[in-house]
């Protein structure tokens, strides 16, 4: 039976991929936990802990291989490993979305855009043509969708993630202030901008206040 890792572990990944990015584009070829902590901020023994979830990836006296960690963080998070994704709502958000110039690098192959708005079909981002919702099931149907983002109104959220459930996909990235009932195999990863900003003015405001 395959080990089950917390969803805590996987946030961190990012990070260390991140960061063994920079120490790989200047040159440095070895890395110890001591030297990923003062990176990152996590404690040494959590880097080795959470490291050690997949087999463990270093020697002891020598740490890691940048190089070859950071392949291995890859291969984990299936970096290399396209999935095809469809994105519903080209508004100015989901536009800015489209337009990102590393969706390769998370393992995400954009391939469709789908919205209501008249004004907004037929507009062409990074290379793909907005089309009507009336191709969008047929769409799913034949081109092996793996990700759906959300980036329409909330009114609309829950119909758009069952028909994404209904092809499929078992990966939604949800910009919609709605919460989605999926099924227990389907993973949700919600972006909720308003709740950032606000969780952002909290601290900002309760320094103020320590502060006078």
């Amino acid at each position: 039976m395959a080990k089950k890792v917390s969803i805590t572990v996987i946030r961190r990944l990012p990070k260390y991929h991140r960061y063994l990015n920079e120490l790989e584009a200047k040159g440095i070829d070895r890395v110890s936990s001591q030297d990923l902590s003062v990176l990152t901020g996590f404690t040494a023994s959590q880097i080795r802990q959470d490291f050690n979830n997949f087999g463990g990836f270093g020697q002891q006296g020598y740490g890691y291989n940048v190089r070859d960690l950071k392949m291995n963080i890859e291969k984990i998070m299936g970096y290399n490993n396209p999935k095809k994704t469809v994105m519903v709502g080209v508004g100015k958000l989901g536009q800015a979305i489209a337009r990102y110039q590393r969706f390769d690098d998370a393992g995400m192959e954009l391939v469709g855009l789908f919205d209501r708005n008249k004004n907004n079909i037929g507009k062409v981002i990074q290379g793909i043509e907005v089309q009507s919702m009336d191709n969008f099931e047929k769409f799913l149907q034949e081109n092996d969708i793996q990700i759906g983002i959300i980036t329409a109104s909330g009114d609309s959220a829950q119909e758009l993630t069952d028909k994404f459930v209904n092809s499929g996909i078992k990966g939604i990235w949800n910009f919609a202030t709605v919460d989605l009932n999926v099924p227990d195999d389907v993973y949700v990863e919600d972006v909720r901008l308003m709740d950032s900003l606000l969780t952002l003015s909290y601290f900002v405001v309760k320094g103020q206040n320590e502060n006078k």
